[in-house]
């Protein structure tokens, strides 16, 4: 390439790529996939996306020349949950050019990986980060850092501040959670170590798994929709989908990564499925839609309602967190439960430019559309009307999305 490449490890992806990867390969190895990349705010770019064409390819190519190199697949196979075989199959593992293109229309660019799931689902994370990194390029680097560096250190002193508050009966636990819309790799890196050394009781891990090995962070992370959203198209009745999925979450992980993700259908629609046999299994739950506090509320009833000690599980935050919100949510349920805390742009890139809210996400398996009925408005994501209907009709969701 002519330019530094963005992506030049395996590992600069999320921790539940390879968690969910696994599971899946074990599974449900010969399920296909489509994904296709969205951006939410083509309006906020400074210029259009579309532009970026040229270099996406070239930096497409590059990405489907690297390999796992033994240093990584050894980091892999340390970790207690990773199985054998799994690093087995990530020795051979090549990203495949065929199966991924990009393209322009007008001022819009598209990407769409498309073939094997346990052959494309690793692209999002790359792609989201060399997007953007390709993308921010373009602005004056020393003047986002120096901005950056700014804001962090303000973010710093706000978490600082905490101990001058009553204790409260569960600590404040921060997770950086923003490689795919990060400024750049370097910063990301600058900011995670900072938050490192200077919030070192606090800063409890990293869901890039590239920073959590090269600074010696725990890498964090469990599932993501597109593992449950995958069940919508295996075969099972629909209604049972969520359930099936957790079941084999259950079965491959037996104790560890028992964090469930709520909100593919909804909080309410989860939690009727979410009994007492599955909130035993699971350590606690994420929240990636839809208002916190109302979220929290509902699943501390949840936990009441069942009979088990909120105290002995933890609730995890990550929907477009600021440090003020994070904070804010603390102070609200500290007492009660357990939390922690999973922060992405606003650590990964709040440098004083616009960032792009975009996604790569599943949107068909084995030929069929599947779709997530978020919480929040403009967040579900489905190609197909039709089956969006019926998916809401199936677990009794209401029409507003």
């Amino acid at each position: 390439m002519d330019t530094p490449a963005v992506i030049t490890s395996l590992l600069e992806t999320d921790l539940y790529k390879f968690t969910m990867w696994q599971a899946l390969l074990h599974r449900h190895p010969a399920t296909q996939a489509e994904y296709r990349f969205v951006c939410r705010n083509p309006g906020d770019a400074v210029f259009p996306l579309s532009e970026l064409l040229p270099e996406v390819n070239a930096a497409l190519d590059h990405l489907c020349t690297l390999r796992f190199t033994e240093d990584e697949l050894a980091y892999l196979g340390g970790l207690r949950y990773i199985k054998s075989d799994f690093v087995d199959f990530l020795r051979l593992f090549q990203f495949q050019r065929a199966f991924i293109r990009a393209w322009a229309e007008g001022d819009t660019l598209h990407i769409e990986a498309r073939g094997p799931q346990v052959h494309v689902m690793g692209f999002e994370i790359p792609v989201l980060a060399l997007v953007n990194e390709l993308y921010f390029r373009r602005f004056d680097a020393a003047a986002a850092h120096a901005e950056g560096r700014r804001r962090l250190a303000l973010k710093i002193d706000q978490i600082h501040a905490l101990a001058d508050e009553p204790a409260r009966r569960h600590p404040f636990e921060l997770f950086e959670f923003g490689v795919r819309r990060r400024f750049s790799g370097a910063w990301q890196r600058e900011a995670t170590a900072t938050l490192q050394r200077e919030l070192p009781d606090v800063m409890k891990g990293t869901s890039n798994v590239h920073l959590a090995r090269t600074l010696g962070l725990t890498p964090i992370g469990t599932m993501a929709h597109e593992y449950l959203q995958t069940y919508q198209a295996l075969g099972v009745r629909l209604r049972d989908f969520q359930k099936a999925a957790l079941e084999d979450w259950v079965q491959e992980y037996r104790g560890d990564l028992g964090i469930a993700l709520t909100d593919v259908v909804g909080m309410d629609a989860f939690l009727a499925d979410f009994d007492l046999y599955f909130a035993k299994l699971f350590d606690g739950l994420r929240h990636d839609s839809g208002d916190p506090f109302v979220w929290g509320e509902k699943a501390l009833a949840h936990y009441a309602k069942l009979k088990i000690d909120p105290h002995t599980r933890r609730l995890v935050f990550s929907d477009g967190l600021t440090v003020d919100k994070a904070l804010a949510l603390y102070r609200h349920f500290a007492d009660r439960v357990q939390l922690g805390f999973g922060i992405g742009t606003q650590l990964s890139n709040d440098v004083g430019l616009q960032p792009l809210n975009i996604v790569m996400k599943l949107v068909r398996a084995n030929g069929q559309p599947v779709a997530k009925l978020s919480d929040s408005p403009g967040k579900t994501m489905c190609e197909d009307e039709t089956f969006l209907a019926y998916l809401r009709q199936v677990f009794g969701v209401g029409q507003s999305v």
